[in-house]
């Protein structure tokens, strides 16, 4: 008879499970979240799941006691080794199974773990999540028989399909960061494969991220890419972040190209074939985006933010194309429709590698806004959805009769006539902070936006670190 479990609570996450190894989380957890999950997999008529794992130094560990779990709940297991979160989802579609569970720690830093969930190849999450954590208190678990298990290499299969859909006709020279996470052997293999000069840089699996933290939204972690791409005259720069599913990307300048702009700049090629194609971005994307996808005769729905999230509002829009500032970007254009930034990695070069134009210049005709990347402000998990509730009364009543349209899907979103510019402040889903962004047309307008930003925050004690985020 298997003992009752309780999770430390700060590891039952929106769309994850995530926590600190030796303090929050631990072996004794992975086996009951195999327990709990797979008696949820047996309970509604399943049976057969993938699991696989990244290169932290925790990760092998923790993924045996995973499928201890899930076998003893009766799943039969397959494990595909290490790799990206992306090829694990890419094996439950290619061995047929039922679900698929990963063990990682995302981009969070070196002494991080976690597990990303999906059944019946759709989101896991929020709700679902919080009922395993219920499971494992009552040791609400079926007890045998044992599962099977085998271990599978799909990583040729998986580099196959990338490759099925690389069009690019033209060779390029292409920088690449693998920042030492779990994408690298896959990229690896991928780079052999295309045409075209192709250099990694931080290409070995590393748990440790010895070079620089793997999350490409920061700036200051694509300094190594960007100093290549100018040194190599490389036609463009792509970063991955831990676990394989969220891209960064540097133009032939060694520009950043912030997400919301590459999710345009993907648009333009799906509208091209599906006309009036509803394309979505979560509430941190910039106006600009929004704008362009109306221009090019696309459907744009702004949508809350969160990998799960946004999988489940293109499954109920048939959407095929969906993206988040963070770097998840989504195509069910062609594709499973989760957020694979190998995929990603192979639409860009075919945009980039057919016909003569620049990376910069796909995106030269798109407005330049002035704006911020996204802001994180500490706030404890416990207050910070009240402090939202409360800035939103007081953001109201400085924009009211201004012209300014509030949205409130995902925290507060302001955002000003004829896309003079916003303001966003929503609750983080992952930390105990909140999230912010500013964007404006002019300095003018980012400026008092700005100032409208911190004088709300301020009247909750808060502060806006806004000359740490640049």
């Amino acid at each position: 008879m298997q003992q009752p479990h309780k999770f430390h609570q700060s590891i039952l996450r929106e769309y994850d499970m995530r926590g600190i190894v030796g303090d929050t989380l631990g072996e004794a957890d992975a086996r009951a979240i195999g327990l709990s999950f797979g008696t949820t997999l047996i309970r509604g008529g399943g049976k057969t799941i993938v699991t696989g794992y990244d290169g932290r130094v925790s990760s092998p560990a923790l993924h045996d006691a995973l499928v201890d779990g899930l076998r003893r709940a009766g799943c039969d297991v397959t494990s595909v080794g290490i790799g990206p979160t992306p090829m694990i989802h890419f094996a439950s579609h290619h061995l047929n199974a039922d679900a698929d569970l990963m063990v990682t720690g995302s981009h969070n830093p070196a002494a991080y773990n976690g597990f990303k969930f999906s059944l019946y190849h759709k989101p896991f999450y929020g709700d679902q999540i919080i009922a395993l954590g219920a499971q494992a208190a009552k040791a609400d678990w079926i007890d045998g028989p044992l599962g099977a298990h085998k271990v599978v290499d799909v990583r040729e299969a998986y580099v196959d399909r990338l490759m099925k859909d690389y069009t690019g006709t033209r060779a390029l020279n292409v920088v690449w960061d693998a920042g030492n996470g779990a994408a690298a052997d896959v990229l690896n293999m991928l780079v052999k494969r295309l045409p075209g000069k192709h250099t990694v840089l931080f290409g070995d699996i590393d748990g440790t991220f010895p070079n620089h933290h793997p999350d490409p939204t920061v700036d200051k972690n694509l300094e190594a890419l960007r100093a290549r791409v100018n040194a190599t005259q490389a036609d463009l720069g792509i970063a991955f972040d831990g676990d394989g599913d969220r891209i960064g990307s540097v133009d032939e300048k060694a520009g950043i190209i912030r997400s919301d702009m590459l999710l345009a700049l993907y648009a333009s090629e799906v509208i091209k074939n599906q006309p009036g194609a509803t394309i979505i971005g979560d509430v941190k994307c910039s106006g600009a985006m929004f704008a362009e996808i109306q221009r090019l005769g696309g459907n744009p729905v702004m949508w809350k933010t969160g990998h799960s999230l946004i999988k489940a509002k293109m499954a109920e829009t048939k959407a095929p194309l969906a993206g988040e500032l963070s770097g998840h970007i989504f195509f069910a254009d062609k594709y499973y429709g989760y957020d694979d930034a190998l995929y990603c990695a192979v639409r860009l070069l075919n945009i980039v590698g057919n016909g003569d134009k620049t990376l910069s210049g796909h995106l030269a005709h798109l407005p330049t806004l002035l704006g911020t990347p996204e802001i994180r402000i500490d706030v404890a998990d416990d207050k910070k959805f009240g402090v939202v509730d409360r800035m939103k009364a007081s953001l109201a009543k400085m924009f009211d009769g201004e012209g300014y349209m509030l949205s409130d899907i995902d925290g507060i979103r302001l955002d000003g006539p004829a896309g003079t510019g916003w303001i966003l402040v929503r609750p983080s889903n992952t930390q105990p902070a909140l999230v912010a962004r500013i964007e404006g047309q002019t300095p003018e307008t980012l400026d008092l936006l700005q100032k409208r930003l911190e004088s709300a925050l301020q009247a909750e004690g808060l502060d806006l670190p806004i000359e740490n985020n640049h």
